[in-house]
């Protein structure tokens, strides 16, 4: 007896859901996501509000864009993410509807029901499109999961207390722990 096929969605698909409805498409698949809690909102905003600054202050050129934010990462119909944070330094990726293409910097803030996809299947899907830098806030464990995609690095796991030194900055450094204090 054969399985019966998974449908695959596509881009056609998202933009037919009721307005509201989040969601995300990897590879066909739809993953809904769940709704942010203050504390997920504080941690972005800050980073946001961090980086942003860092890159002003640089006169960079670099763009930050907090969710909700489309990207589209592999350029088909297949593919769309929405980042808690995206940091976009090639503007040719960058149009009316979002990015199309890896983002440089990825942040996400996992929430308690769907850390798996952030772990696993985000994070192969991020380092296969190009992304460079990749970073999994756990708000739950108070733990900071940073991948050096770009040169291949091992994962570090630091706390929100330490300084985390960012990848595609040599200047920055956060520590989530000051940011919260705000």
């Amino acid at each position: 007896m054969a399985l019966p096929e998974e449908k695959i969605y596509t881009l056609e698909d998202i933009y037919a859901l009721p307005d509201g409805e989040r969601v995300e498409l990897i590879d066909g698949r739809i993953y809904n996501m769940a709704l942010p809690n203050r504390i997920h909102q504080k941690i972005s905003h800050q980073l946001e509000w961090t980086i942003e600054n860092y890159i002003q202050g640089k006169k960079g050129s670099c763009e930050v864009y907090a969710a909700p934010f489309s990207v589209f990462l592999n350029k088909d119909d297949k593919n769309y993410v929405e980042p808690d944070i995206s940091v976009i330094c090639d503007k040719n990726k960058l149009d009316d509807k979002g990015c199309a293409g890896a983002p440089d910097w990825i942040i996400e803030i996992t929430s308690p029901s769907n850390p798996e996809t952030d772990y696993g299947i985000k994070l192969f899907k991020y380092r296969t499109a190009g992304v460079r830098e990749y970073w999994i806030v756990n708000p739950l464990k108070q733990a900071v999961v940073v991948y050096d995609l770009e040169h291949e690095q091992l994962s570090n796991l630091y706390s929100f207390e330490d300084t985390i030194p960012v990848c595609i900055f040599e200047d920055l450094s956060i520590c989530i722990a000051e940011l919260l204090d705000k």
